[in-house]
């Protein structure tokens, strides 16, 4: 009879899975709804398996899985989660689990699966596990993402392509399993071309020589974008993500990539991206520190340079050169809310939205409560939030919007946006709230969106 460890804060979860995996496993279970705890039994008692919950307080269960395995141990690990995203399958298999489980409404199939997995870990223990089980565990892990996401052998052929990824690309996995020679680009490109996933182990210049922007490139994992043919005519803006996952020896055994469209959720500003803009070659500009010139303010110098760079912004698109008209109104005048916030809608048009953020930060701490510049501030924060597929900057997004919304609720942008941070931080619920709320102002014609008239001013 097997020994299972099941941990999770949760105490019903703990209890329906002892009791299924006794009854229906032939197993002996053990409890703990502390990671913490577990690793003190574990001092004094061995299991032949543990299971594990991805998401618990004080340590999670990659904390607990490092842990454990920087001790020597050995015995299988399967991280059970409700965490649906590509980053923890791949968290969870590049830290030694043998599998990866995706917590859902039905919950029978799930600890059916659980048995199986507790079993072919025991027995990958026993005889070793080789490249093949190394690759199942891959595909199985892809399989339980919910974003569009697939895998590739060492080989380059797909082993394992989601349902997620079945919706998005309109094509089967029956169909693209077990092919290669880039053919998994067509549903996207409509040719075979290199995704981010054939360049994973190349250097940046290679990346870019095939059209594609990097957002970052950490520890072995790249964000970029890249524009692509959209299906009803004109493009769209693919986001891509490529990783490269190793066994417990650190052999290469494949790369999970995951694609997303995000054309509406970062804007359509990408699209009119200059080519040579997305290659990284627009020289910076610095923020000036200056403290302003008495005569230049008396003059006028400052409004002057100020209405120039807006009408190279909003009337010609010449981002650059309204920058550097900005930056003389604000030598002249730093105080100017106005031009720090123009300032920055260039900057993220030029794709430097650190640099865009914090010259709109600058705006919001002089005009704190101007709709318009908390409305810029959520939307910039959300473009850098989806780039970088990360929640912390998407929460800061939804927090700017929120201000923006508590002195009007009736903006309805700022309401399909605050749906659009929450959808892309798996929220789907709570989006939707948003998404209804947006509608309804439009639909009964009671929304009021506060912002400046630019041809007015100009």
């Amino acid at each position: 009879m097997l020994s299972v460890l099941i941990i999770d804060d949760e105490e019903e979860v703990l209890s329906v899975t002892r009791m299924f995996l006794e009854r229906f496993g032939d197993m002996k279970v053990v409890t703990s709804g502390s990671a913490k705890d577990s690793l003190s039994l574990l001092n004094n008692q061995t299991f032949d398996a543990i299971i594990v919950d991805y998401d618990m307080p004080e340590i999670n269960g990659i904390e607990f899985l490092k842990i454990l395995r920087s001790k020597g141990d050995a015995t299988p690990v399967i991280i059970f989660t409700g965490v649906g995203r590509e980053y923890a399958a791949i968290e969870a298999l590049n830290n030694g689990a043998n599998f990866y489980l995706k917590k859902g409404e039905e919950i029978q199939p799930q600890l059916r699966e659980m048995v199986h997995m507790i079993r072919r870990a025991v027995e990958g223990k026993v005889v070793g596990k080789g490249i093949g089980t190394t690759q199942k565990i891959l595909s199985d892990a892809v399989r339980f993402i919910s974003e569009p996401a697939f895998a590739l052998d060492r080989d380059g052929k797909v082993i394992a392509w989601n349902h997620s990824m079945e919706m998005f690309s309109g094509v089967a996995a029956a169909d693209m399993v077990g092919k290669g020679d880039r053919v998994y680009a067509v549903p996207f490109f409509g040719r075979k071309v290199p995704l981010l996933v054939d360049m994973v182990f190349e250097d940046e210049h290679v990346i870019r020589k095939n059209n594609f922007s990097i957002i970052s490139k950490e520890e072995g994992t790249i964000l970029a974008w890249a524009k692509a043919p959209a299906k009803e005519g004109g493009e769209r803006i693919l986001w891509m993500k490529a990783t490269p996952l190793y066994d417990g020896r650190g052999i290469f055994v494949g790369i999970i990539g995951a694609i997303r469209d995000i054309t509406h959720s970062v804007g359509t500003d990408l699209l009119l991206q200059k080519e040579e803009e997305s290659s990284g070659k627009v020289e910076k500009v610095d923020v000036p520190t200056g403290q302003g010139k008495m005569f230049d303010r008396l003059l006028g110098k400052s409004k002057s340079n100020y209405q120039e760079g807006l009408r190279l912004y909003y009337r010609e698109g010449k981002y650059e050169e309204a920058i550097a008209a900005f930056d003389r109104a604000l030598e002249i005048e730093p105080s100017h809310a106005w031009a720090w916030h123009d300032r920055g809608v260039c900057l993220r048009a030029l794709e430097r939205n650190e640099d865009a953020l914090a010259s709109i930060s600058k705006a919001l701490e002089l005009s704190p409560s101007d709709e318009e510049i908390l409305f810029t501030c959520g939307a910039t924060l959300q473009k850098l939030g989806i780039l970088r597929d990360d929640n912390q900057i998407l929460s800061a997004a939804v927090d700017a919007y929120n201000q923006l919304l508590d002195k009007n609720p009736s903006d309805a942008d700022a309401w399909n946006n605050m749906g659009i941070c929450v959808q892309a931080m798996g929220r789907d619920d709570l989006s939707r709230q948003y998404f209804e709320r947006a509608k309804d102002l439009r639909r009964y014609n009671k929304e009021k969106i506060r912002r400046r008239n630019l041809e007015s001013l100009v």
